[in-house]
């Protein structure tokens, strides 16, 4: 096996961040495993923590959905960046500010929590623009923004997810609907505050008391990336957005310390890699060869996807992976790459 943390991934850490979508649960459904993989962290006395990009929940909804999945969690454990952009306008703004807010109930909750005014139009002077996902904006919450924002409102997204996802694959997220203000401002945010920015990840962090850190992600983009920003080491899971072929096209920004195909690679030595490994990890060997990767050997598909990263990163983003034997054939297809 790829080289991780004494016998267990974790055994490394005082501190695991998970993000939620992906990892814990997809939409409303806890992913396979995930209960027990944070049951065993609970059993351990391991401290652990939530970091979630999605403002339409509040840290104590949060925890009541972890709690009815069978995931005990305590609102403080939570992180979403919905709580984050109300903090950083309640630190910016008057008491009682008019925010214009774009997004779920819930961050209209968090602005109210923060001791400002939430408002849905631009006629009621507001200081600020907060945009969070929510499933109901449309374009009229849009304009109201644009018209805001062109009348020198500050501009917060709570977070730029281009999707988000759901059980029929990748929908539109935040970063979508913030694509279609930024196009039709010609303008960037004033702030972005959750992943890939650093605050939600370095918060968690300074609660492990010096400790280290583990943050566990199934998106490059934004988990790993926000690891990276925050110094701290990252477990990319392959059970929601991002697969191989993003991974061995990741620019240094995103890649993750190790990958597992689940959570089971927290507690399982064999079902965890560090990566990039070597060209000849584990029995295997990755090269390039005319324009792409050829992959040889015989092992683990884990070890087989830490030789095509050494092999990858250095060249960027290979257009083919090939096998040059059998056994490569059924690793590359367990890693869900065609050959």
């Amino acid at each position: 096996m790829t080289e991780v943390a004494g016998d267990r991934l974790v055994d490394g850490y005082t501190l695991v961040v998970f993000d939620l979508d992906g990892v814990i649960y997809l939409i409303d459904r806890p992913i396979p495993g995930a209960v027990e993989a944070v049951g065993r962290l609970h059993a351990d006395g391991r401290a652990v923590a939530y970091a979630t990009n999605n403002a339409s929940r509040r840290s104590s909804e949060v925890a009541d959905l972890l709690t009815g999945m069978g995931v005990p969690a305590e609102p403080q454990e939570v992180l979403t960046s919905a709580a984050a952009a109300a903090e950083l306008l309640r630190d910016r703004l008057p008491a009682g500010a008019p925010v214009l807010v774009v997004g779920a109930e819930a961050l209209r909750a968090e602005i109210r929590a923060a001791g400002l005014t939430p408002v849905a139009r631009a006629d009621e002077s507001p200081a600020a623009v907060v945009q969070g996902y929510g499933p109901q904006v449309g374009w009229v919450d849009l304009a109201e923004a644009s018209v805001a924002i062109r009348a020198g409102a500050t501009w917060v997204a709570t977070n730029t997810d281009r999707t988000l996802p759901s059980g029929r694959g990748p929908l539109p997220g935040n970063g979508s609907l913030v694509a279609a203000l930024r196009h039709a401002l010609e303008r960037e945010p004033d702030v972005v505050v959750g992943k890939p920015e650093a605050a939600l990840f370095a918060t968690a962090a300074r609660r492990a008391g010096g400790g280290r850190t583990l943050v566990v992600g199934d998106r490059l983009d934004t988990d790993i990336e926000g690891a990276c920003r925050a110094g701290l080491d990252s477990l990319l899971v392959l059970t929601g957005v991002s697969d191989v072929p993003e991974l061995l096209a990741a620019p240094e920004s995103r890649r993750p310390t190790y990958v597992a195909m689940d959570l089971a690679g927290l507690f399982d030595p064999a079902a965890a890699a560090r990566v990039p490994g070597e060209p000849d990890t584990g029995g295997w060997f990755a090269a390039p060869v005319d324009g792409g990767l050829e992959l040889r050997g015989a092992g683990r598909p884990l070890d087989a996807l830490a030789a095509l990263c050494a092999a990858a990163w250095p060249v960027s983003a290979p257009p083919r992976v090939w096998p040059a034997t059998p056994e490569a054939e059924r690793a590359l297809a367990a890693l869900g790459l065609s050959a």
